[in-house]
């Protein structure tokens, strides 16, 4: 197994965000001071740039595509980006075009997280946007869906729960019940200091609340819908099932958890907060009772991600080094790679080809993976 450059970039300012286009062709990259650059997949040509936010980027989100869901009429037909920044505006733009399309104010407080849920037949493509304590549902042509009753303190992460599959059947016997009882309409989880609530996106009712006495850093759905993860402040991981009302919680990290990522299966979520990539084994009842395999770094791990569809890790640690995993392997180290500096976000190409590495010095990094 081999990382290999396959192409670099360089920003004017750190790297906020990456985001890949739907269909692999391009790699959208955020700058903390504001503009946004979209760079060809297959060899780094700068294809466009646009202003994004005047006083700086926070985040981007490409909506799902139409092939991605099934959902023909549905989903957004051109390659739509959303944008969030300091100005409290989401921004809209075409990513094939490089222009602008829509701008939504949501107020003065930042806009910090973006997420689009997954497109169904029956559904249309929504924005979740997040301004300090406010949770707002954004059309894909910019107008507002709805905007919800503030949260009890700033919202600080966000999660759509995985679709279920059209014609999926309920499950035989004795087999995991979560599908059965989970309703058809799209849900949100929404995080702040002391809990969690999953909203419903088509009525925008609360569905549950999930207390939690604690900052909560980072959400993660696991791709089955099962698992509910979030990463704390106190330092901990905290686990519900929350069609069964069930709860689990892992501590015993060095810092915060701002880190997670399920794999493909949902049987292995990884965890940062320290110099190990924590590795709990989900199948079945859950982690509870068994051991993590801990996989070392030598500086506090800054980025964890699962491939889309296959079952390599990346991890990244604050020294600059970048190591890909197998979790099923007896030796599961299978390439490491050191950068110049250290990685701000990592992201997997659609087809799992590519591994785009943001950097704190502004440089944008692709590299190949080869087995």
């Amino acid at each position: 197994m081999q990382l290999t450059k396959h192409w670099a970039a360089t920003l004017d300012d750190y790297v906020i965000d990456l985001a890949w286009s739907p269909d692999g062709s391009l790699l959208a990259a955020a700058s903390a001071a504001g503009p946004i650059t979209l760079f060809a997949a297959t060899d780094g040509a700068k294809r466009h740039e646009v202003p994004g936010h005047e006083e700086g980027t926070n985040a981007m989100a490409f909506a799902p595509s139409s092939q991605e869901s099934g959902a023909e009429a549905s989903a957004p037909s051109a390659l739509l980006l959303a944008s969030g920044g300091q100005d409290g505006c989401v921004k809209f733009w075409d990513a094939a075009a490089g222009q602008h399309i829509a701008t939504a104010k949501l107020g003065s407080a930042w806009v910090e997280h973006l997420a689009w849920s997954p497109s169904t037949v029956s559904t249309s493509p929504i924005l979740a946007a997040t301004a300090g304590r406010t949770l707002t549902f954004v059309n894909p042509d910019g107008s507002i869906r709805h905007q919800f009753q503030p949260a009890p303190k700033t919202i600080t992460a966000l999660a759509w729960r995985p679709a279920l599959q059209a014609g999926t059947a309920a499950p035989a016997s004795g087999t995991n019940p979560s599908s059965v009882s989970r309703p058809p309409s799209p849900e949100l989880a929404t995080a702040y200091f002391g809990g969690v609530c999953l909203w419903n996106g088509v009525d925008f009712t609360a569905r549950k609340e999930f207390a939690y006495n604690n900052g909560i850093q980072a959400l993660v759905w696991s791709p089955d819908g099962k698992w509910l993860v979030s990463g704390n402040q106190d330092p901990s991981v905290h686990l519900w099932i929350p069609d069964e009302d069930v709860e689990l919680h892992m501590s015993g990290y060095e810092g915060k958890v701002k880190h997670l990522s399920f794999d493909h299966t949902s049987h292995w979520l990884a965890t940062g907060g320290g110099r190990e990539a924590c590795i709990w084994d989900c199948s079945g009842a859950g982690p509870e009772g068994r051991e993590p395999a801990m996989f070392s770094h030598e500086a506090p791990v800054c980025a964890t991600a699962f491939q889309h569809h296959h079952g390599l890790l990346a991890t990244a640690a604050q020294d600059g080094v970048v190591m890909l995993w197998s979790p099923e392997r007896k030796q599961p180290l299978r390439a490491t790679v050191k950068m110049p500096v250290p990685a701000t976000k990592l992201a997997w190409s659609p087809d799992d080809r590519f591994l785009a590495i943001g950097s704190e010095k502004g440089v944008v990094y692709v590299l190949r993976c080869d087995s």
